[in-house]
């Protein structure tokens, strides 16, 4: 994030764009498979209940992926894992 003017801090523009990468990647596979669904049986009722089972199941991985990962390097440690002879500058005898 970047500092604004008056102290406070202002997204990036890659931070604000990531929700709508979630939802267009989950509507994508959403739409590819209600087209495979519809091809195969031809009913509608079924194509909408896919699409939408679909959207919600994609969406709702993505977020929790998403969830998973620490985008800062830094975020981290030095990892040592808390191990105090592990860390650089200790007391280890290797």
């Amino acid at each position: 994030m970047t500092n604004s003017p008056d102290g406070g801090h202002r997204p990036s523009r890659r931070d604000v764009l990531r929700p709508v990468e979630y939802v267009g990647g989950a509507a994508i596979a959403a739409v590819f498979t209600a087209f495979i669904v519809l091809f195969g049986t031809r009913d509608w009722t079924l194509t909408l209940i896919t699409l939408g089972g679909v959207f919600i199941i994609v969406l709702m991985v993505l977020a929790l992926l998403s969830m998973a990962v620490k985008p800062n390097s830094s975020e981290h440690g030095d990892g040592a894992g808390g191990d105090p002879e592990r860390r650089q500058g200790g007391d280890s005898p290797h």
